[in-house]
């Protein structure tokens, strides 16, 4: 067998086994309860007792701390805001499709951005990005979509094309786009 592998690779594990298999999961990467869920769907037999033994070993690694949605949730935010400069909307959107609930995604936010100034966080994002002032309409809509992406309100990103002295014609012809964004909030 190359590697030490075993032929019985695809046999459902036991609960041990399950359990040994999360925690190399979750020495990987950290990960949240529904993704390492998801991760050993795949490993168990189909049916009641599968999801019998996902419950046990997701209730033994939560008594020992191994698996923690709202510190994930605390660290994810915390990682996002000071490396990557993204906003609450962003965050927010990202804690989502990982499968945080949304009020401990919102707890966590809240924590983090309280005493942080979006047009601050902003202006970083766009430094980290290495973009600059728009010369003409079009990249002054591409400048406020990938704002819009990083998680910044309408509000900031006027705000800061405003102080940037952006000609009125050019923040106009981007306003459906702002209107279209309001309305998904």
């Amino acid at each position: 067998m190359p590697f030490g592998r075993s032929a019985k690779k695809n046999e459902p594990l036991n609960e041990s086994g399950l359990y040994d298999y999360a925690v190399k999961a979750l020495g990987r990467r950290m990960r949240t309860e529904a993704e390492l869920r998801r991760l050993m769907q795949t490993r168990v037999e189909p049916g009641p007792r599968g999801q019998a033994v996902i419950t046990a070993t997701i209730t033994r690694l939560k008594e020992q701390r191994y698996l923690d949605d709202r510190s994930y949730a605390e660290t994810f935010t915390r990682l996002r805001q000071e490396n990557e400069k993204l906003g609450q909307r962003a965050v927010r959107q990202k804690l989502a499709q990982k499968g945080i609930a949304r009020p401990v995604a919102d707890a966590a936010i809240v924590a983090r951005y309280a005493a942080t100034d979006e047009e601050s966080l902003a202006r970083q994002h766009l430094e980290r990005k290495r973009i600059r002032k728009p010369e003409n309409e079009k990249e002054t809509a591409r400048i406020m979509r990938r704002l819009v992406a990083a998680g910044f309100s309408t509000s900031v990103i006027y705000k800061i094309l405003r102080q940037w002295n952006v000609p009125y014609e050019s923040l106009a012809a981007v306003d459906n786009l702002s209107d279209s964004i309001e309305r998904e909030e």
